[in-house]
């Protein structure tokens, strides 16, 4: 089987990053990263990419950024687009032409706490459960079939950076599995669901703790 060939966007530490090239070099994922694209240039993401070889690319996102962007992805022939960290929006008509093909982690149990600073918000609202999802991507914010979600007991002793450690610990076991089941085509998007070997997933897969 050819290796997929994968693009990545980041907007800052790039932890998950490095959980996926962590991956890929142990042989659990069988895919190349050929780019990895953020709209921040002081990413320390971007560290990672380069130390391990990936060529990176900067976008402005105030300004017409896409048409890079698609020459990119056609050039290589891209097969799977990965927001990791990423902290915009992606153009409607982007979403629309890669439909099916982009993945995002989000820090919460969605569709609950979508956007930004999600342990907080977890907290202030006295949830009981905590989290994270990977899932397709549509033109909404934080929206799209989830396909994959693993979730942490709240402590009544956790803080932002205790929850956000285990969310983190979290997010590096989901999100290379969802990665691997799109790679072998066990996983697709279709009419805004999720299918795994074709049959529609009538809530997420929940991922048990280790």
């Amino acid at each position: 089987m050819s290796r997929s060939k994968v693009i990545i966007f980041i907007s800052g530490n790039g932890s998950n990053l490095q959980n996926i090239i962590n991956n890929i070099d142990n042989d659990f994922l069988k895919m190349d990263i050929t780019a990895v694209v953020s709209n921040n240039p002081n990413a320390k993401g971007l560290v990672r990419a380069e130390e391990a070889g990936i060529e990176t690319m900067i976008i402005d996102t105030s300004n017409k950024y896409i048409d890079g962007l698609l020459t990119l992805i056609n050039t290589y022939n891209i097969d799977l687009i990965l927001l990791s960290g990423f902290m915009k929006i992606l153009p409607k008509d982007f979403t629309d032409k890669f439909y099916g093909k982009i993945m995002n982690l989000h820090p919460s149990l969605l569709p609950k706490f979508k956007g930004l600073d999600t342990h907080k918000k977890v907290l202030a609202s006295k949830e009981e459960y905590h989290g994270a999802s990977v899932h397709f991507v549509t033109s909404k914010l934080d929206d799209g079939p989830v396909i994959i979600q693993g979730k942490t007991k709240i402590l009544k002793s956790d803080s932002e950076n205790t929850l956000r450690d285990r969310v983190h610990r979290i997010e590096h076991n989901i999100f290379p599995l969802a990665i691997k089941w799109f790679i072998e085509k066990h996983i697709k998007q279709v009419k805004d669901k999720c299918f795994f070997d074709n049959e529609e997933l009538e809530c997420p897969i929940e991922h048990l703790a280790d």
